[in-house]
Formats: structure tokens, sequence, C-alpha cells
């Protein structure tokens, strides 16, 4: 073999090699890298029968939030994340022992506050973990292994500690270690308290405690009963203990109405709308589910209980759940309609590694990541923005004008049920009940179909009552009519002998 044809064989290998080697690492290459309007999550939604449909993103990553960003020492385990009603940011920085407060855009910070003048005493903080701003602007901060809530000023200027909460319904070994903490507009502060699973901690707006608030009964299955009452004192021991659930996030709305999320092993309800009364309102939707993913599904990266570890009220009745299990947010109405699901664990742009709280500002969904140290934000598209317009539209009661939102969202979707429902919803408000029935049986809604077929039937009765008793009279005269006119046919042929 010559020289000069063994080096263009030489050349030739190279070259292939090269395209190989540059064909894999375009495969194995980091997605971080990914364009902007790349989405490196499934966006998903569940049917009538819960089964996984794709939908287009309703939300997108918008950026992460850093603490060399904002040129300060190094977040460490931030665990809690709010926004005031002027738009500051408060971030729980939990293990720097501190709160770091910034501006609406979170491209500065205002003002840390790691200390305050407690009566003449400097006094620290010691693992806050959740953190609060109520109506009226005062910062409230669960100290956690200080056992209080401390309430401060905007500005860090001591006001009072909450703590120690004293009654006889507390047993004697309790002992109150503040996770999250909110309040309502009337200034009463309710606390999850690691292991207390009576429920949330109530204190009024002087620090007394009043109570628990909103416990999770634990139903236990007549399989469950059947076993217990047989098995024998070692198997029950090691059984599961049937207690009730603990809280893991709790967030309030203008009516004062408690959003309480907790981890719900069937997958069926891991958030509480809890009324004055520590009552559980929330309504639950078609598919009778407010626990993010579908408990069972046959196929797919979808199977399994959520794990829900926090939740956000927006407005106009929506909320969404952050699962920590999936990294995954999950959005519902007031009426428990799922609306979108986005989000995901992993490495790349705009997926969580440990999410733990969750928080809106505007059209914003803010994520803080405890491993990452960040915060994630992430913005509407079309898409969201078309169902969040439809969704506040029916909330403030113009459903009509939600029809071409919802029949915008069609376009871009056109299986959307929701949508579907949407539209019968508004038909169904402005009497068009025909209409109504007809996207009803689309989106696969049997309660309200059968809403509209009785109004329809009923509006078909009305139209036509006078032809119909017109009808009705006619046979009853004709009845009658024939009725004599045989009584005396009947008598004649009896006289001729004929009968």
């Amino acid at each position: 073999m010559k020289a000069t044809d063994l080096s263009k064989r030489n050349k030739t290998f190279s070259k292939m090699v090269a395209v190989i080697m540059a064909a894999l690492m375009l495969l194995c290459s980091d997605f971080s890298t990914l364009a902007d309007d790349e989405i490196p999550y499934d966006t998903y939604n569940y049917n009538y029968w819960k089964y996984v449909v794709k939908t287009p993103a309703a939300y997108v990553p918008d950026g992460i939030v850093t603490a060399a960003d904002l040129d300060i020492t190094s977040f460490s385990g931030p665990q809690d994340i709010c926004v005031s009603d002027d738009g500051e940011v408060y971030v729980a920085d939990t293990g720097n022992n501190r709160v770091v407060v910034m501006n609406k855009a979170m491209t500065k910070v205002n003002r840390i506050i790691d200390s305050f003048d407690n009566e003449g005493k400097k006094d620290t903080f010691n693992a806050p973990y959740g953190v609060c701003v109520s109506e009226n602007g005062q910062l409230y901060v669960a100290d956690s292994e200080n056992a209080r809530v401390v309430v401060l000023s905007p500005e860090g200027e001591f006001i009072k500690i909450v703590d120690n909460p004293q009654s006889e319904i507390l047993d004697d070994d309790f002992a109150f270690v503040p996770l999250k903490v909110t309040v309502d507009y009337a200034d009463r502060v309710y606390v999850i308290s690691k292991g207390a699973f009576e429920g949330i901690l109530v204190f009024e707006s002087n620090g007394d405690f009043t109570g628990y608030f909103g416990t999770i009964d634990v139903k236990i299955t007549p399989w469950e009963k059947f076993w217990r009452r047989f098995a024998s004192k070692e198997e029950r021991s090691n059984q599961q203990l049937y207690i009730p659930t603990e809280f893991t996030g709790i967030d309030v709305d203008s009516g004062g109405f408690i959003y309480a999320s907790n981890i719900d092993s069937e997958g069926v309800q891991a958030v509480r709308r809890l009324n004055p009364q520590g009552k559980d309102v929330i309504q639950k939707g078609e598919n009778g589910n407010v626990g993010g993913d579908v408990y069972f599904q046959p196929y797919g990266d979808y199977g399994g209980a959520s794990e829900i570890t926090d939740v956000v009220y927006r407005n106009k009745g929506i909320y969404s759940l952050l699962d920590r299990k999936r990294g995954r947010i999950f959005t519902y109405d007031k009426e428990g309609n799922l609306l979108y699901i986005f989000g995901g664990i992993g490495f790349q742009k705009g997926t969580f590694m440990t999410p733990v709280a969750i928080e809106a500002i505007g059209d914003e969904i803010l994520v803080l990541d405890a491993e990452r140290n960040s915060i994630l934000k992430f913005k509407e598209t079309n898409y969201g923005t078309l169902i969040n317009d439809a969704v506040g539209l029916r909330f403030d009661g113009d459903e009509t004008k939600a029809i071409d939102k919802w029949k915008a969202v069609l376009k871009l979707d056109e299986n959307n049920e929701l949508a579907n429902n949407g539209i019968g919803k508004a038909y169904l408000t402005a009497g068009d009940n025909k209409n109504a029935m007809k996207y009803f049986k689309v989106g696969m809604n049997r309660k309200y179909y059968s809403i509209a077929f009785k109004r329809y039937r009923n509006d078909i009765l009305a139209k036509n009552m006078s032809l119909i008793m017109t009808v009705v009279i006619l046979l009853i005269a004709g009845g009658i009519i024939y009725s004599k006119w045989n009584s005396k046919r009947k008598g004649k042929k009896k006289k001729e002998g004929l009968l």
C-alpha cells in the first residue's frame, strides 16, 4: 500500500472520528445551554379519564436570582419566601440566620435583617424557617430554634414576640418549633409547628394562643381495620401510626381563608381552604382531586402521589401547589379545576434540585430552591395568560366575556377540556343552553351537560307551550266527541238489534 493512500485513509478516518465525537458531544451536551424559548420540563394536564395529555407551556423559565447577583454572601439553605403588598421580596435565609429583603425586580438588596433591639438588648435569629408580611406591613419571622415568632416593622424594628403557647389542650411535653407562619386581616397569627399533628396553632393579635385550627383527619380503610383487629401487639406496633398529617405550607387570601398544604399519601387532597371556623371548604373540581399528580398512571413518569411542600394563593381564586418530589407546580381555580402543570427536577435552566417554597409577584411565579440557594423565576406565556384571564373573568362573574379567551385557548390546544367547559359554562350563564350542551359534551362534563339539557328541554317546552296545550285540548275534545259519537252509534245498533 502506498504511503499517500495510507495518509488519505488516516485523514478520512480522523474526519469520521471527529464527526462521531462532535455528534456525541451534541447529544450529551449540558441542557443549561438551551435557548430561552425551549422548555426543560414536561407541560401537561389530565383528561376526564385521568390520563396524561400534553399541553402548551403556561409558564417558562425567566431567570434565576442568586446571592452573587445581589452582591451579598451566599444564601445557606433558605426555606421560605414571601412578597409584601408594596412588592418587596423577603427570603428566610435559614442557614445564615437572617432575612434578606430585595426590591420587586430582585436586582438589589434593600436591607438585611440579622438582629434587632429587644428591650435594649441585641437579639438575633436562630434558624429562621418561615417568613411573611401582614397587610399592615409588619414582618413575621418563624424563628424556629428560638421557639418563637418574631414580629418586626418593615425596617426591622422590634414590635413583639409570639411564643410559649399555654393551654390545657397542649401535651405536657409539647415543644413549640414554628416552621411556617401567616397572618390574616385581623392580625391573627397562624403557625405550623413541627410535630403538631393536631393542626395549625392560632394566636390572637395580642399573642394569646387560642387553639388548633384545621386538623387533618386520617381515614382508615375497612381492610386496615380488619388486619389491625387480628394482628398481634408486636405487629401493630410495627405498623404505621394512624395519626393526622402535618401541614407543610400556608397562605391566606384577602377574605381571611387559610390555604394550607400537606403531604397526602393517597394523592387526592394535598391542600385545604379553611374558613374562619377551621372547616375545610375547598372545591375539588370535576376529577375530585386537588393533590397534584394522579396517584396511579399506567405509563410514564407521572404515577405516584405528589409531595406538596407549599401553597401560594395568587388572585381571582387561583392558587398553586409546589411538589418537592418531581419539582412540579400545579395550579387550580376556585372550583378545584386543574389549570396547568409545569416544572421539574434536574440541573437544566428552569428546573429545581430541592424546591421548598413558592410565591407569586404580579404575573411571575417564584420558587425558592434550598439546595441551589437561589430563586427561580417563571413568566406567563400567551397560553397561560389566556387561561388566567378566562378564569379571572369567570371569578368576577363576566363569563360571557371569557368565551373569546377560551376559544383562543382552543386554537392553541384543541383538546383542552377546561376551555370547552369554560365556554359551556359561559353559554349556560348566558342562557344559550343548546350551545352549552355542545361544549360540555366535548369537555366530558356530565354534571353540567345534565343541567344544560334540562334547561334546554324546559326552553323547548316553554316556547311551544301554547302549541302543546292546543294539541292537548284538541285531543281531549276529539276524545270526548269520539266517545259520545261511539256511544250513540252503539245505542242505535242496539235498538236495531245488531248488538
